[in-house]
């Protein structure tokens, strides 16, 4: 048991009264965060710019800077990538995080800055275990070790004072020394490049490890569970690791892999998400199993909501704390202590309590399918893939779907393709249950529905097991961060799948 585990144990126990604090006064917490950064960066280039001086409410900083997207800061961005400093923040910014949280091709470049670290990230991460703690007071979990499945951790050089890498890496190289005797896999092989290699010498080493906590993407996590288990030859997870007891998960939702991982495991574990990207830790479960995360108001990130249907206007309007519905979705937008300045984050999010201020990740801006004024998001989709799935027997890897435009042939509708671990004994079934799911989840697809009028039933393409990750193995997207859009209102990504899927075929690669 390393040395420092009774000690961080007793600390974590110990923050409580802080997250207490915010928690019972999330609005005073965010006016000051914003007081904090307005008063921080005034006499930045962007500061004085936008005259941050003379902003002394929210009011006024709202009108003050119109919502940016990264396109818009990324002059900024790109300046300080090649040295120059007091831009955007105003300590050194010498660490930019790559981001890729789909599989597309571009990447964007997010500024961390040491109080971004600190006082958001790592931050974060304690009172996530702090509010473990507080809900399983007797918890061995530190006496053991966090295995750890982040992205691809190479480190890159801008110059010789700037670096960049995906979150894991930045975080991995800038946490406390103590933080790496709490965690598996050692640094050479966290820093492995090679995703492939990497998983396999991550699987061949914590098997010496006494594993009592994962964190990681859940399809990733399943991944190297089953790698595990034929090098072990073991039947479950908790067969190799019977101190489990927690799986942190984020990124993506849970839900379609909630089955999956209670049958791998072998035991009943925790789950706890988290809510955390390059830009910010925004949120984790207080309770795990309860539903929706606790909303971190007290981390160097001011938050304001727009509403979706803002999304695209000319003058797109923003909403605080204390306006927002409950189960309304939204999109974040957010100021930081990183220089991320009314930044459209491109999730979207529900309120399901105000008291505490609790989330859920209903999906993204892009990724949604409205093309018949249908209005299906993630967050629907994933809840039908969960009911289909359990009227059939059927366990899903992943998916993703796009619309069927109108045609001679006939009206439109959404097309599937499907990843299945375990396929349905009968697929048309699997449609009718996944149909039904979605009418009764989604009031306007169930409208489009009716009698055929303007949608179709669903076509349904089942696709061969690591099928998504062959794929994302070509287009050289392979590691933690990259994962497949559940959803596009165009079809440009399915028929790009759809190709590759063919082309595999024909050389009798997938059957």
């Amino acid at each position: 048991m390393p040395l420092l585990s009774p000690a961080i144990s007793s600390l974590a126990r110990m923050r409580q009264w802080r997250i207490d604090g915010w928690r019972s006064h999330p609005l005073d917490a965010q006016r000051e965060v914003l007081q904090n950064l307005v008063t921080s960066a005034q006499y930045t280039e962007f500061g004085r710019k936008y005259n941050f001086g003379s902003l002394y409410n929210i009011r006024d900083f709202k009108k003050a800077i119109p919502i940016q997207e990264y396109n818009d800061l990324k002059p900024y961005i790109e300046r300080c990538m090649n040295g120059e400093q007091n831009l955007l923040w105003n300590s050194p910014i010498v660490w930019f995080a790559k981001s890729s949280g789909t599989s597309g091709d571009k990447s964007k470049f997010i500024p961390i800055s040491e109080e971004s670290l600190v006082d958001c990230h790592y931050k974060a991460a304690k009172d996530v275990l702090t509010m473990y703690y507080q809900f399983k007071p007797d918890s061995t979990m530190l006496t053991g070790k966090g295995l750890v499945l982040g992205g691809s951790h190479n480190i890159n050089a801008l110059n010789e004072d700037a670096q960049f890498g995906d979150l894991s890496a930045v975080l991995l190289q800038n946490s406390p020394f103590w933080g790496h005797w709490l965690r598996t896999p050692e640094l050479s092989i966290a820093l492995m490049d090679d995703w492939e290699t990497k998983l396999e010498k991550i699987a061949e080493q914590a098997l010496n490890e006494n594993v009592t906590s994962v964190s990681g993407v859940p399809t990733w996590t399943l991944v190297l569970f089953k790698r595990v288990l034929e090098i072990t030859g073991k039947s479950s997870i908790a067969d190799v690791w019977p101190g489990l007891e927690l799986y942190m998960h984020g990124g993506v939702s849970f839900t379609p892999y909630r089955d999956q991982f209670k049958k791998i495991i072998g035991k009943d574990i925790h789950y706890l998400e988290t809510y955390n990207a390059s830009e910010g830790f925004f949120a984790a479960q207080q309770v795990p199993g309860e539903e929706g995360m606790l909303l971190f108001t007290d981390h160097g990130i001011f938050m304001e909501f727009m509403p979706v249907s803002e999304y695209g206007s000319p003058h797109p309007q923003t909403i605080g704390l204390k306006d927002v519905d409950l189960h309304t979705n939204y999109a974040p937008v957010i100021s930081t202590n990183g220089g991320l300045w009314r930044y459209l984050l491109g999730d979207t999010i529900r309120f399901i309590s105000k008291n505490p201020f609790r989330i859920v990740v209903s999906g993204r801006v892009r990724h949604f399918i409205n093309a018949f004024g249908e209005e299906v998001i993630i967050d629907n989709t994933d809840k039908a893939i969960q009911i289909a799935s359990q009227q059939t027997g059927a366990i899903v890897n992943d998916y993703t779907a796009a619309p069927v435009y109108f045609s001679d042939e006939g009206n439109g509708g959404h097309e599937w393709l499907i990843e299945f671990e375990k396929p349905p004994e009968n697929l048309d079934r699997f449609i009718q249950h996944l149909d039904a799911a979605l009418k009764s989840i989604n009031s306007d697809y169930e409208a489009k529905r009716h009698k055929d009028i303007a949608l179709k039933m669903p076509v349904v393409h089942p696709l061969p097991k690591s099928f998504f990750i062959d794929w994302l193995h070509y287009k050289g997207k392979l590691g933690g961060q990259h994962k497949v859009p559940r959803l596009s209102n165009d079809r440009t990504l399915l028929e790009e799948i759809l190709s590759f899927y063919r082309s595999r075929k024909e050389q009798h690669l997938v059957f």
